[in-house]
């Protein structure tokens, strides 16, 4: 049998993979590089670029190019057979990536590199990449002794289960609630476009009706919509149960078996046990060992002044909405009702729902909006390709061109479905590197979960999810413009992840713009941009509320990294006791006792934010103070923008984030354009 992950193809052979190709392929490639290594060591004169780290490069890329696009099916088109698949070849790719780690030869091999003449003679590029590899050896346990190295791995094999688990079971506990309706009169208050969905939806699970789904589109269309409380009340209540001892599916019968609460604690413990292994007090220590934040305390003292200025605010807020609901009806304001009032308070206030504008931002129309507003920006230019290998009728595929020259491409899957994970991402599917034949170009995957078209009617967008895409298309922008053909400080890789979302929140700026607007609007019956009174409308509105979003922000970035940095082994508290603290300091809104948000905190659980999601709010300081220079210089200013393609999105991880933001700012970052974009200055009234 012919493998597909094992041949040599451009893009991924889609259509040619399936779950039982995915172990073999990984263990053959695994092998190959135990090999190379063995190989390479054994006879390697003195270390060179050429004879140590390029051909670890390359078989390194080998990997990574079959193991791409099976961790993409396994987030976007998920099966219990490729499931299982994946499972084994992550269990196999941690021991494979802690040996290479831990091999004290090649650690001096790199060591020996950076002590040799040709280091300062390599391009920046490259001696960042040794760099890099130096801190990294010891974080990955190469300093250890025998024991303990493979204590080390233990722990890392571990971690890699728990995550993947933890995923599965946020995934299947959200598919395993639904509600279906013979008819819409429970349904009241929803718009025509939430009751086509969910018609659409019952129609794919054969049932007759409505049916309504934890999938983030449904769930969101009830909760801000929805007037029966009593319905609120439920789907609130199954979607921050999920994943939980709690939790129920559709019949009503337990969920308990996708229960996340367990493997959190085990994962803390683990993730306690391993920093101490390295010589870390804690987790956080070790979280930040390869970011630009210096101390826990630099952290901590961050979010906690950025609480001190935003609480005000989102205690005027809530305030203000409380008052609003109790004028409507509603004295005992409850969690299911927040989303409710606010939406109607919005109305109220503005004169401007997200769903009088979703008509105006029709998805086909953002997309083109959006590539007119880069190529503005960057000088480069998107073209659809029609024809390409894929997984799923829905995916698009484009090429991106600079100066007449293709320099990358990504595929953009859109609309939740079924077997497809929540949440919006980037990920890579190829890295642009220097190869033998020239320069591999980078190539992207760009998912979202968006209300899908129903009937005749195409995908509207709300501005959330607008903004969203924008967000998206950000990451994808830094993974695909840089110049660096070196893959471990390419695009987005070597970037320290603190600084990582400067580009994708740097992007979503013009959303809000009124010379951006037109571009990006459009009716879908009439091709109207937003007209004017609702664009002035929608910028009115475009801080209500902030002062809560931002004391959200923080409360779920104060307890990720104080549940890491405090955690103690002789008195481990549970995650939900830690979060119970950090709301008595900073939460304005208090949501109920059975609540267990925690049970599905994808981002540090099963992604790569643990003790690290305060980098949303500490990039959207670099993101909002780079962007103040086009508020100054003019948003589509040419040279400005060619400013921050040179200095930012070409730069990848070849230098410092500091550095590159200076490069760009003139200056070290500011806080004062955060505060000013979220509506926080002054004192709160």
């Amino acid at each position: 049998m012919t493998n597909p992950l094992l041949a040599n193809h451009t893009l991924p052979p889609f259509s040619a993979i399936a779950a039982e190709h995915v172990t073999p392929a990984i263990s053959e490639l695994i092998e190959q590089g135990r090999a190379q290594l063995a190989q390479l060591l054994a006879d390697l004169p003195t270390p060179s670029w050429n004879t140590l780290v390029a051909p670890l490069e390359e078989q390194g890329d080998k990997l990574d190019q079959a193991w791409a696009p099976v961790s993409h099916l396994n987030s976007v088109a998920n099966s219990e057979e490729l499931r299982k698949a994946y499972t084994e070849s992550v269990a196999l790719l941690t021991d494979y990536s802690t040996e290479f780690s831990q091999n004290e030869a090649l650690y001096k091999a790199y060591q020996q590199l950076a002590d040799s003449d040709e280091f300062a003679q390599l391009p920046q590029a490259q001696q960042q990449t040794i760099n890099n590899a130096l801190r990294d050896f010891p974080l990955g346990g190469a300093a250890l002794n025998h024991e303990n190295k493979k204590r080390f791995g233990e722990f890392q094999k571990s971690l890699s289960e728990l995550a993947t688990q933890f995923s599965n079971n946020v995934l299947d506990a959200t598919q395993a609630w639904f509600k279906q309706f013979d008819n819409a009169d429970a349904l009241a208050g929803l718009p025509e476009s939430a009751l086509a969905q969910a018609a659409q939806a019952a129609a794919q699970k054969e049932l007759p009706g409505y049916v309504i789904t934890l999938d983030f589109p449904s769930y969101y269309a009830v909760i801000m919509y929805a007037d029966n409380r009593a319905l609120r009340e439920e789907i609130y209540t199954a979607y921050v149960t999920r994943a939980s001892a709690t939790g129920k599916k559709a019949d009503g019968s337990s969920a308990a078996e996708f229960d996340n609460t367990p493997l959190i604690a085990e994962t803390l413990t683990l993730r306690h046990e391993l920093a101490q292994l390295l010589g870390f007090a804690n987790y956080a220590e070790r979280s930040l060992a390869s970011k630009m934040a210096e101390s826990p305390a630099q952290v901590l003292q961050f979010l906690t002044e950025l609480a001190q200025k935003s609480k005000p605010y989102a205690e005027r807020d809530y305030a203000e909405l409380r008052e609003f609901a109790a004028r409507n009806g509603c004295a005992d304001v409850q969690a299911w009702d927040t989303t409710y009032y606010s939406e109607k308070l919005r109305v109220e206030k503005y004169s401007v729902s997200q769903e009088e504008l979703r008509p105006y931002f029709p998805a086909e129309k953002v997309i083109t909006g959006m590539f007119d507003v880069v190529q503005r920006l960057f000088g480069i230019e998107v073209k659809q390709i029609a024809e390409f290998d894929t997984y799923h009728p829905d995916v698009r595929f484009y090429h991106i061109f600079k100066n007449g020259a293709q320099v990358a491409s990504f595929y953009l899957d859109l609309f939740a479905r079924d077997k497809k994970k929540g949440g919006a991402w980037m990920a890579d599917c190829r890295v642009r590197r220097k190869t033998a034949t020239g320069v591999q170009l980078p190539v992207a995957f760009l998912t979202c979960n968006f209300t899908p078209p129903v009937g005749t009617t195409p995908s509207l967008l709300t501005h959330d999810e607008v903004t969203t895409l924008f967000h998206e298309f950000g990451h994808g922008l830094h993974h695909m413009l840089t110049q660096i053909d070196v893959a471990a400080v390419s695009g987005i890789n070597g970037v320290a992840w603190d600084a990582v979302e400067l580009p994708s929140q740097f992007m979503e700026n013009w959303c809000w713009e009124p010379e951006a607007i037109p571009l990006i609007s459009g009716h879908y019956q009439t091709g109207e941009p937003l007209p004017q009174h609702l664009l002035d409308k929608m910028l009115a509105a475009k801080n209500f509320q902030s002062g809560l979003q931002m004391i959200r922000q923080i409360e779920f970035s104060l307890f990720d990294f104080r549940l890491h940095a405090e955690y103690n082994p002789d008195a481990p508290k549970s995650a939900q006791q830690v979060l119970n603290e950090v709301r008595d300091l900073v939460a304005v809104i208090r949501p109920p006792v059975f609540n267990r948000f925690e049970n599905s905190f994808s981002h540090i659980f099963a992604g790569g934010y643990a003790a690290g999601y305060y980098s949303y709010k500490w990039a959207e300081v670099l993101s909002a103070d780079a962007y103040s220079r086009f508020e100054e210089e003019g948003i589509f200013n040419a040279q400005t923008g060619e400013s921050f393609l040179q200095e930012i999105l070409q730069q990848g991880g070849s230098k410092a984030p500091m550095e590159l933001f200076k490069n760009f700012r003139g200056r070290e970052p500011e806080i004062d354009a955060l505060l000013r974009h979220s509506g926080i200055t002054g004192e709160a009234a």
